[in-house]
């Protein structure tokens, strides 16, 4: 199928088959999917952790608007970013760069004395919010990804980033939850949404040609 089918045929799930579970090969070509997605300055400023421990999954729907979707999905993907931005952090990317691409270190001083000077000028609020930006990339790829498996997903907001922040030490990593994606598969019976009519507002509208 084409991507744009991959798209027509998805939609947020609202109700999760518990029995079935995503392969861990199918779940590591949605993780390297995520990974691949481009980023500000190649900065890579977040990170995925994935859970399947039922356990946490049920620590973590204290706070979501849809626990029972949480629970029930195969995995939870969390997606969280950097807290802030520092020098240290910018050198230990660009050192990683130069050492696979096999250059010497400091080969983009230039650039990262630039980043550097333009992040030293902000507060970590507006780094956080420049960083959770560019987790949506990542995960609107995860989503595209899935669908060409024909795995389910549902991407969230509605839980409490303060929950999941405590239950998976995320603060210690300098690390704040931003968004989730459920996978999974749908229960047929119960994913109410399932057999509606997909409904997008018409491109005529949806594009502003200037």
């Amino acid at each position: 199928m084409s991507l744009l089918e991959d798209l027509q045929w998805r939609h947020a799930v609202k109700a999760y088959d518990p029995t079935k579970k995503v392969s861990k090969e199918d779940l590591n070509s949605i993780l390297e999917a995520a990974r691949l997605a481009p980023t500000s300055s190649g900065l890579q400023p977040f990170r995925i952790i994935s859970v399947e421990n039922q356990e946490l999954k049920e620590k973590m729907v204290a706070g979501a608007l849809n626990p029972e979707v949480m629970k029930d999905c195969s995995h939870v993907l969390v997606f969280a970013a950097w807290d802030s931005y520092s020098d240290e952090k910018i050198d230990k990317v660009y050192d990683y760069h130069t050492d696979v691409r096999d250059l010497p270190k400091g080969r983009f001083s230039s650039y990262t004395d630039q980043l550097k000077q333009i992040y030293g000028a902000q507060t970590p609020e507006q780094h956080f919010a420049h960083t959770a930006r560019q987790t949506y990339i990542s995960l609107a790829l995860a989503m595209a990804q899935a669908a060409e498996l024909k795995i389910d997903s549902t991407p969230a907001e509605g839980f409490s980033n303060a929950v999941v922040d405590e239950i998976l030490g995320l603060r210690e990593m300098g690390l704040k939850s931003v968004s989730l994606l459920y996978l999974g598969y749908r229960d047929e019976e119960k994913d109410w949404l399932a057999n509606m009519k997909k409904v997008r507002i018409p491109m005529e509208e949806f594009v502003i040609s200037k």
